[in-house]
């Protein structure tokens, strides 16, 4: 058997509703299978999405308090003078090695190189993101900028 022979379930398929053609059509007439009168009886008729018949919805009822941007990507942000001032020569620095001397706190996922300051030892830096600053000033001390 392959993906083009499948086919519905015998009876659980129908043929789509046809209304407002007349009363040769087998739906009414002039209702068309709306019932009579009434707001859903009309065409442009129903109420929106939401609407509870005249209670409070429920999208008014629940409290409101803040707002979390869940598409926000959070960097933890490094610059390269305190990467000098804490790390020795041709140390690998990583999010891990800052998290362990302390640099970069929190359950932070990213890391972000910033270009403030000088830097005079050379360093093999790992990060997510470099400035062009930054960068410049790793490869200049005669360290590597690796984008992970």
């Amino acid at each position: 058997m392959r993906l083009e022979d499948l086919r519905p379930t015998k009876g659980s398929t129908h043929r789509r509703k046809r209304v407002g053609r007349g009363y040769g059509s087998g739906h009414g007439g002039h209702e068309s299978g709306r019932g009579t009168k009434g707001q859903n009886s009309r065409s442009g008729g129903g109420v929106r999405l939401g609407f509870e018949g005249g209670q409070t919805p429920i999208w008014m009822r629940f409290p409101k308090r803040g707002f979390r941007n869940y598409t926000r990507i959070e960097y933890a942000c490094v610059n390269v003078d305190t990467l000098g001032e804490r790390f020795d020569a041709n140390a690998e620095i990583d999010l891990n090695a800052l998290l362990e001397a302390h640099i970069v706190k929190g359950r932070i996922e990213r890391l972000k190189i910033l270009g403030r300051g000088e830097l005079t030892i050379p360093l093999t830096v790992r990060a997510n993101h470099f400035t062009a600053e930054a960068k410049r000033k790793i490869e200049e001390a005669g360290g590597k900028a690796e984008v992970i």
